[in-house]
């Protein structure tokens, strides 16, 4: 799909440890889950599902991490994205282009955007491999057939697909029902937000063989005028357990969205006026061109077989097939001719028209493909894990011209086609041995990257042919001791290095001037106590980059704005959590992270239309954009009544605070992101209702203080007529909103 990227200055944006609490489920009602089920506690590594194990980091490996369970997310399930579904765990910050988490959503942790962000489905890489990033609105519904997601921060344990740069996500959605039943869910609220989510699955049959099915619709007019959503999708999950030893699955889980386009933000001078303003599809007569959308479907193939050898040696296996194709449909106004290789008109009367209005759209055409392997041994106080995966794919880019206010355009009229196609391969080793109370950690990954472009949209001649080797070493150690009184500490460290190769749009340059791959050193050192009712932890990190890909401004040898390497920055910082239970119905969580992300040097570009130069400033020790210094949550969870039919009713109250974040790296006090924070609350009723096993009703209030606040922007600066001027837009949010929401299980 043809994603917008809004540039400019900017580097823009494109459980559970602390900070959600542990209710009930939503099938039963636990009187001790509130003490039970700890935030701090850790998961076995033999729990973990076998697709994800290679992938994810254990309860011993020396990183810092959250598990998020799918329970947790199933709680605040109401219809919007994944990435607002975990806006309360450590260090993440999430912003939505419509303004109410439904459509385009974006997500940071540590500071670090989202095409630096590795998520794996199952253990199968997700990114775009072009522009690295994850589109949730692709995958709508996911969090509805998750089980389990994992959060990694820094670079993490070696993973498939793309560059793990700051942070990976691995979710799993292949657990299927335990038995026979499923589930319908309705909910709907303000912007005429709505969810249809409908689950079904046989059990495990005699055969061995196993079925579960989701169907979701999910709709909102958006919060941002004209930024509607339209979202569908279904997963099939198949499942076959041949034997103890040996057992197949297989998933297939396509995906439908239209969204109106809301990419552009919202200009500085309309956020008093108009927060909801949408510039997109305006046309000269002050109307709006009423198909200003992006449209992409997705369809996700999957594959798994796993084999028990013996008690030591087990092996699994899986092969992935991505498809997706779409388009964005665009009205833009004065439109040269020679930009789309057309010639001028010419009037009877020989006046020539260089210039017109058109409808346009770019398209996307892709395959992604490939399959990853993984061989566990575990011995003793010896688990080893020998892993990797290949992949490839190709992607056709082409643009088609519909209709254009002065003619001289046939039907469909196509002014660019290109194509490209990246190869992935990468290996890896990981060993953990346990010696006693210290267990020591290793883990090695070689990663190849080719990656062939034939031509851009705007040089269509020119041709990129790149090859990268990266080695991505990772070690540590992990010391755990535990006492008969329910007493457990954890202190664990690391060092790691991760590569990442540039995006497309870095090599819309001139070959002899290609951007360098990125390097990242990330050294982690981490303190648990976890007691019977409460829980600490600390977790302090410094993560230094070479050559960090940044917007600087300045324009290349053919003419685009791309990111150009910064040689030295760094982000350094301490994550801190908390939680305590102190009686069965109040549980109490809370993290914050304090941090410096810094640019220790770099050149800013600013285009002078007094002159024929750009015109360069330098800098030095300046703040990287869309970091905050300060990040924290606050979550009070209520368990105040206890039912005799198995019912619940849980309260959470849950608290957002994002520091001041700069939309460039200049540290320009113009240009900034303010601090905001903002309240929710959910309250879950459950009750047993014949024929049902379970009712439960949930009411989701967001920002009940109607806080007015901005999660994203972008910024320009020029000179004209010796004049410096900026021009700032922002991604608004909703104030006050709800959502409300039934769910039948049966």
């Amino acid at each position: 799909m043809v994603k917008k990227i809004v540039t400019g200055l900017a580097v823009l944006s494109t459980v559970q440890a602390m900070g959600q609490s542990n209710h009930a489920d939503t099938t039963a009602y636990d009187a001790d889950s509130a003490v039970v089920a700890k935030s701090l506690k850790h998961k076995k590594q033999d729990l973990q599902p076998i697709e994800v194990r290679a992938s994810r980091a254990s309860s011993t490996a020396p990183f810092a991490k959250t598990e998020v369970a799918g329970k947790e997310l199933q709680k605040n399930n109401l219809g919007q994205d994944l990435p607002v579904l975990l806006q309360f765990t450590p260090s993440v910050v999430v912003n939505s282009d419509a303004g109410a988490g439904v459509g385009y959503t974006g997500i940071h942790i540590r500071g670090t955007d989202a095409t630096r962000i590795n998520i794996t489905f199952n253990g199968m890489p997700v990114n775009d491999p072009e522009e690295q990033a994850t589109y949730f609105v692709d995958i709508p519904d996911i969090a509805s057939s998750t089980s389990s997601v994992q959060i990694q921060r820094g670079v993490g344990t070696s993973t498939n697909g793309a560059g793990a740069f700051g942070a990976t996500v691995s979710i799993n959605n292949l657990k299927q029902l335990d038995s026979a039943g499923g589930s319908y869910t309705l909910s709907g609220g303000s912007f005429n937000t709505m969810k249809n989510t409908l689950v079904a699955g046989t059990g495990l049959l005699k055969n061995g063989l196993q079925f579960d099915v989701r169907l979701s619709d999910v709709r909102s007019d958006g919060y941002i005028q004209r930024a509607s959503t339209s979202l569908q999708s279904m997963q099939l999950t198949a499942g076959w357990k041949a034997s103890d030893k040996t057992s197949f699955k297989f998933l297939f889980m396509p995906g439908r969205e239209k969204t109106g386009q809301a990419w552009n933000g919202v200009p500085q001078d309309s956020l008093s006026t108009n927060r909801r303003y949408n510039e997109l599809g305006l046309k000269p007569d002050g109307s709006y061109y009423d198909n200003q959308t992006d449209n992409y479907y997705q369809n996700y193939y999957q594959f798994f077989a796993d084999h028990q050898f013996n008690k030591n040696w087990l092996a699994h296996g899986g092969l992935f097939l991505t498809r997706g194709k779409g388009y964005y449909e665009e009205y833009k106004t004065y439109q040269a001719y020679a930009d789309y290789g057309l010639n001028d008109i010419v009037t009877a009367k020989g006046d020539t028209i260089s210039q017109t209005d058109m409808v346009r759209r770019l398209y996307l055409d892709n395959y992604y493909y490939g399959g990853i392997f993984n061989l566990y041994y575990t011995k003793n106080k010896t688990n080893a894990v020998i892993g990797g995966g290949w992949s490839q794919f190709e992607n056709l880019h082409y643009g088609n011209l519909l209709w254009a206010q002065n003619g001289g355009v046939g039907t469909n009229y196509q002014w660019y086609r290109n194509d490209a196609q990246k190869n992935d391969l990468n290996v890896f080793g990981k060993i953990e041995q346990s010696l006693g109370k210290v267990s020591l950690f290793g883990d090695f990954q070689y990663r190849n990257v080719a990656y062939f472009m034939n031509g851009f949209r705007d040089h269509p001649a020119l041709r990129q042919v790149v090859n990268y080797d990266f080695f991505n070493p990772k070690a540590g150690f992990n010391w755990a001791i535990s006492n008969e009184y329910g007493k457990t500490q954890r202190m664990y460290a690391s060092v790691a290095v991760g590569n990442r190769e540039p995006n497309r749009g870095d090599y819309e340059a001139d070959p002899i001037n290609l951007p360098k791959p990125e390097r990242l050193y990330d050294g982690e050192l981490g303190y648990e106590l976890d007691h019977k009712n409460w829980g600490i932890g600390a977790n302090l990190y410094y993560m230094h980059y070479n050559n960090q890909l940044a917007l600087t401004g300045k324009i290349n040898s053919v003419g685009e704005y791309t990111q150009t390497n910064v040689d030295q920055s760094y982000r350094a910082g301490i994550e801190l959590m908390g939680a305590w239970y102190p009686t069965k119905w109040l549980n109490l969580n809370a993290n914050a992270t304090f941090s410096q992300n810094k640019v220790e040097k770099f050149t800013e570009y600013i285009d002078n239309y007094d002159s024929t130069a750009q015109t360069a400033v330098q800098h030095s020790n300046t703040d990287l954009s869309f970091s905050p210094s300060v990040i924290g949550a606050f979550t009070v969870g209520l368990s105040p009544f206890k039912f005799k039919n198995s019912g619940f009713l849980n309260i959470d109250i849950s608290t957002k605070y994002v520091g001041k974040q700069y939309l460039d790296n200049t540290s320009n006090e113009n240009r900034i992101l303010k601090a905001y924070s903002y309240t929710n609350i959910t309250i879950r009723h459950g009750f047993k209702l014949k024929p049902f096993r379970m009712v439960t009703a949930t009411v989701g209030l967001n920002n009940i203080f109607g806080s007015m606040f901005e999660s994203n922007g972008w910024t320009y600066t020029y000179i004209s007529g010796g004049q410096s001027s900026t021009y700032n837009a922002y991604f608004p949010q909703a104030g006050f909103h709800f959502m409300a929401g039934l769910n039948l299980v049966w």
